[in-house]
C-alpha cells in the first residue's frame, strides 16, 4: 500500500511523537506491513521538483494512493482561498491539494486533533480559518464534506490526540493495511475504538486518591487532580494510562491533569486547564455516565471513609505514609 503524509498547520508534534515508536521503529513497522511511504516532508529525501512530480502523478492517477495522512489543521483563509498556506513551488494552496488528493485516496487519516477537529491551530479568534479534515470542532464538515468517503468507503479516520500516541497511529495504519478497520471499528467521531473505548482514567496511578476523593491542592502533590486542578480523565476517551507513552509515561503519571486532548474543542475549555469549574462547590464536569446526585452521595461517603494514610499523602509532594500490612492476629 502506498502512503502519502502531508503536514499542514500545526507544530509537527505528531510526527515527533510517531518517531518514538519502538520495537520496531515506525519505518521498519511500515515496511514489514507492506506499506510504502511515498513521501513525508520530515522523513523523506525527496524535495522540490521530485515532490511536485510525485503529487502530480498521484493526482493524475498514475500512482495509486492507498492512504493519505494529514497532520495539522488545514487553513481555509483568507476568504476560503486557502492561500494563507501554499504548497511551495506548486502555485496551489495546501487546502486545494488536500481536497484533490483525498478524492484519489483509498483511506484518509487525520493524524492528531488539529487535523481531526481543528485543535490548537483553530483556537482563539482563528484568523486563518483553521479547520479539521471532516470536522470543524464538534460539527461535522470541514475541508471535506460530512458525507465524504474514501475509496474504501470509510470516512476520515480521526486519530486524535495532542500529540497523538505513536501506537494509535501505527495500529491504525496496520489495521487499514490488513483491511480489518471498518465502520464498526470507529466511534461517533470516527476515532478508532481500539483506543477510545476506554478512559484516560482507567489505570491512572491516582485512582486510589480518586476513590476516596482525596484531592491535591497543588500540581506538585500526590492526590487526585479532578476536584481542584482540572483533570477530566474520567471523561476522556483514550487509553493513555493503559498504553503508556515510551513504556511508562502519561499526563497524570507526570502529575499533570488530563485535558481530554482527543476530543473536539478541548483547546477552548473556557477556563484554565488546571482549574476545575464548580457550581455550589460541585465540579461541573462530572465523570462519564455519573448522575450528579450519585456523585455527591459517593463523594460524601468516600471523604468520610478516607484512611489517614491517603489523606496525608494526597496533599504531600511525596509518599509520607506508606501502606503497612495488618498486624498478625494473636
Amino acid at each position: 500500500m502506498n502512503l502519502l503524509w502531508l503536514q499542514s498547520a500545526g507544530c509537527g508534534g505528531c510526527t515527533m511523537s510517531l518517531l518514538c515508536a519502538e520495537d520496531p521503529n515506525v519505518l521498519d513497522l511500515l515496511d514489514s506491513a507492506g506499506i510504502r511511504l511515498l513521501w513525508h516532508p520530515a522523513l523523506s529525501q525527496e524535495t522540490g521538483a521530485e515532490v511536485r512530480a510525485l503529487l502530480e502523478r498521484i493526482e493524475a492517477g498514475e500512482v495509486a494512493l492507498d492512504i493519505l495522512c494529514v497532520e495539522g489543521a488545514v487553513l481555509r483563509g483568507p476568504n476560503g482561498t486557502g492561500r494563507f498556506q501554499m504548497l511551495a513551488g506548486t502555485g496551489r494552496s495546501n487546502l486545494d491539494w488536500v481536497q484533490s488528493l483525498a478524492e484519489k485516496a483509498g483511506h484518509v487519516v487525520a493524524v492528531g486533533s488539529c487535523a481531526a477537529f481543528g485543535g490548537v491551530s483553530s483556537a482563539g479568534d482563528n484568523l486563518t480559518d483553521a479547520v479539521g479534515l471532516q470536522y470543524e470542532g464538534k460539527h461535522a464538515g470541514g475541508v471535506l464534506s460530512s458525507d465524504f468517503r474514501g475509496r474504501s468507503g470509510l470516512p476520515v479516520v480521526n486519530v486524535a490526540g495532542c500529540p497523538t500516541h505513536p501506537g494509535w497511529v501505527t495500529e491504525t495504519l496496520l489495521m487499514l493495511a490488513a483491511g480489518t478497520l471498518g465502520p464498526e471499528g470507529l466511534d461517533a467521531l470516527s476515532r478508532p475504538l481500539f483506543f477510545t473505548e476506554t478512559l484516560a482514567h482507567h489505570a491512572c496511578p491516582k485512582n486510589e486518591f480518586y476513590e476516596y476523593k482525596a484531592s491535591a491542592m497543588k500540581l506538585s502533590q500526590q492526590g487526585c487532580l479532578m476536584e481542584h486542578l482540572g483533570c477530566v480523565g474520567t471523561q476522556a476517551a483514550a487509553d493513555c494510562n493503559i498504553r503508556t507513552w515510551n513504556g511508562e509515561g502519561s499526563c497524570t503519571r507526570a502529575g499533570y491533569p488530563c485535558i481530554n486532548c482527543t476530543a473536539p474543542e478541548f483547546e477552548e475549555p473556557r477556563h484554565a486547564f488546571t482549574e476545575t469549574p464548580k457550581f455550589a462547590g460541585i465540579p461541573v464536569g462530572l465523570p462519564t455516565d455519573m448522575p450528579k446526585a450519585w456523585f455527591m452521595a459517593l463523594a460524601s461517603l468516600s471523604k468520610a471513609a478516607t484512611p489517614p494514610r491517603i489523606s496525608a499523602n494526597a496533599t504531600a509532594d511525596r509518599i509520607l505514609v506508606p501502606p503497612r500490612p495488618k498486624a498478625p492476629k494473636s
